[in-house]
């Protein structure tokens, strides 16, 4: 099964056969997924939480850098459609001891591996490793280094469209470490996608991309200027595993000006949504009182993660 010319994700039929990143895929495309996802949602209410949709199929969650809520939504996902799920514990495997990333890849593929969930430190691995995989083997990124979350970026895409019914006449602010966020570039792509008119970003020079305005977004510096009349307020955690250098002066600096409290919240439209992708880090990025405040949408986002996960990995083995 040959990739789609210019894009590895897709077969030579367009259809989905792996998942590495949001950019590149079409609104069809994505829509197809969130829609999948709506009818996987009320899947935990059930008596009987199995679909067999993955039956028989194996789903190797392969992680090289440490994950909470990723890699468990991913699981439960797996398991929800009948998979068999292997979590490899990178730390004590055979990486560890000098094998590359392909033998890796090699010798798992040949325990009959079906798909893999990969997260490494590394951007571009889950390219790499879809890339010599072999046909029928599907791989899904779960967080390359600096570059793409894409199911992360779903999973809030959906998120906003159960709260808001749509992405028509809506402005998004994200706000604060936008540079190292593989999440926050996930969201700007799906976001654009997906037809929202406005997209702000928010957060000091320091941790804004060079050149981020041509992605399609407006960009502030002043936080109250930024979420004045917005409908959708995604805060991110400042990285700072990912910082070479200081760049903030201190996190107690960075909460007074760039930290969500209520009386920055109350610029924004009064039904405005509040969301964090995790881990929160409160008092620095977010405060409690926002965080479980009533306009808090957080943990349903996890909910919604499971669903929108389990839509991914349904579509990828066509079904």
């Amino acid at each position: 099964m040959r990739a789609a010319r210019g894009n590895p994700q897709l077969d030579e039929h367009g259809a989905l056969q792996h998942l590495l990143t949001i950019e590149g895929l079409s609104a069809d495309i994505l829509q197809h997924i969130l829609d999948t996802a709506a009818s996987f949602v009320d899947v935990a209410e059930r008596d009987v939480k199995k679909l067999p949709l993955l039956r028989g199929k194996a789903v190797f969650n392969l992680f090289f850098e440490p994950s909470t809520r990723t890699r468990t939504t991913f699981e439960i996902a797996a398991k929800r459609l009948s998979a068999d799920v292997v979590n490899l514990n990178v730390g004590v495997s055979s990486t560890s001891k000098g094998e590359t990333l392909l033998d890796t890849i090699a010798n798992l593929s040949a325990m009959h591996a079906d798909m893999f969930v990969v997260r490494h430190s590394a951007s571009g691995a889950p390219h790499l490793i879809a890339r010599h995989v072999a046909p029928g083997i599907h791989v899904v990124n779960a967080g390359d280094g600096r570059h793409a979350h894409p199911t992360q970026g779903l999973l809030d895409v959906y998120t906003i469209r159960h709260y808001k019914g749509g992405f028509n006449n809506l402005r998004v602010a994200i706000v604060g470490d936008i540079l190292h966020s593989r999440v926050a570039r996930s969201e700007i792509h799906a976001l654009t996608t997906l037809g929202v008119p406005e997209l702000r970003v928010i957060g000091p020079k320091t941790l804004l991309p060079s050149h981020v305005e041509n992605l399609g977004v407006r960009v502030f510096h002043d936080m109250r200027a930024g979420l004045k009349d917005v409908d959708v307020i995604m805060m991110l955690r400042l990285q700072n595993e990912r910082m070479n250098g200081a760049l903030l002066p201190s996190a107690q600096e960075f909460f007074f000006n760039y930290g969500l409290t209520p009386d920055k919240l109350a610029l924004a439209k009064p039904d405005a949504i509040v969301m964090h992708p995790g881990p929160m880090n409160r008092g620095v990025e977010i405060d409690s009182a926002v965080a479980d405040g009533r306009q808090s949408v957080i943990l349903p986002q996890v909910t919604f993660g499971i669903a929108v996960r389990m839509a991914v990995m349904s579509i990828l083995a066509g079904n």
